[in-house]
């Protein structure tokens, strides 16, 4: 089905779009073809009877390419809950087989697709599956793991990962992203304690960012975090 990393976080407001919006622009200075695709967002703006799906529309901006919105974003909800929840208020049921066909269609067009979900792996992505069955319907793509920096990511981290490796994904990393201006004691510390105790690579810690326009976002990445096991991946 084509080669795709999955993006997925510890908890909600962790930084995955400003990883995944990062990689993907680094990706493409490397010279590789890369796409992007958040299948299901929620909590979106309605503007002029639409609905502005931002992580999606950012991801598309940083990315470079110019897919349409609607395969990029298949499902869409007004409604800042769990994709599983807002498609019930909302009227609307999440299909696998749509987003799969909009992966499709994506992966012919690049070498290598970024997919962010929403959430966690534990979050319903419909009344049956949840975010962590993803991956495995879009072909069994590597997951790369983005924690907050803080208080409780250990713990939060290590479940993420051990979830995930117990439903048969593989761990291609885990990244920290700091997203409180304020030094914790804990943030200082986190990146140490999870390099002794997972057996999966750790490929970076992204600062607090106050600015977080492309350029800003793009050296952070870049000056933060190790790449080279995804631009292998992209290109192996």
């Amino acid at each position: 089905m084509g080669r795709g990393i999955f993006i997925i976080g510890t908890d909600t407001g962790v930084g995955k779009t400003l990883v995944g919006g990062g990689l993907a622009a680094l990706l493409r200075e490397k010279g590789v073809n890369v796409g992007v695709m958040k299948p299901v967002e929620s909590g979106c703006r309605r503007i002029s009877g639409r609905l502005l799906a931002a992580d999606a529309l950012f991801l598309r901006e940083m990315s470079g390419c110019r897919d349409d919105i609607s395969l990029v974003n298949p499902y869409a909800f007004e409604h800042p809950l769990s994709p599983a929840q807002a498609a019930e208020l909302e009227n609307v049921e999440v299909r696998l087989d749509v987003i799969r066909e909009a992966y499709r269609t994506l992966a012919g067009h690049h070498d290598i697709i970024l997919v962010e979900g929403a959430g966690g792996l534990m979050t319903p992505l419909n009344s049956k599956y949840f975010m962590a069955d993803l991956p495995l319907e879009l072909g069994g793509m590597p997951v790369l793991v983005v924690s907050r920096n803080s208080l409780g990511t250990i713990n939060h981290t290590l479940l993420t990962v051990g979830q995930a490796e117990s439903g048969g994904l593989d761990v291609i990393g885990v990244v920290l992203n700091r997203t409180l201006r304020k030094v914790e004691l804990a943030s200082e510390h986190n990146e140490d304690a999870l390099r002794r105790r997972m057996r999966v690579p750790f490929l970076g810690a992204i600062p607090y960012l106050p600015r977080r326009g492309k350029e800003a976002i793009v050296k952070a990445v870049r000056d933060n975090m190790n790449i080279e096991p995804l631009v292998w991946y992209a290109g192996s």
